[in-house]
């Protein structure tokens, strides 16, 4: 995720991450975890979070596992 990235490829520094995350309406005290479509990105942005001192867990499999469990609902059509 370049957004997080000096332009050498190392993390910004923690403010400005800190101040990254905030502007998306990340907290402190946010519920969340992490996912994409395969779990590499996922791992990068948690990283980044436990940088600035928020856990956040990595969903193991992120999108490509939770789309192969047929009892999940599927949106098609306009609705």
């Amino acid at each position: 995720m370049a957004a997080l990235l000096t332009a050498d490829g190392h993390f910004k520094p923690t403010e400005e991450l800190a101040t990254y995350f905030t502007s998306h309406g990340v907290t402190a005290d946010a519920d969340l975890a992490t996912y994409c479509g395969s779990g590499v990105t996922a791992t990068h942005t948690a990283l980044a979070l436990e940088s600035i001192g928020i856990e956040a867990p990595v969903y193991i499999g992120s999108w490509s596992d939770w789309i192969t469990d047929p009892t999940r609902p599927i949106a098609t059509g306009k609705d």
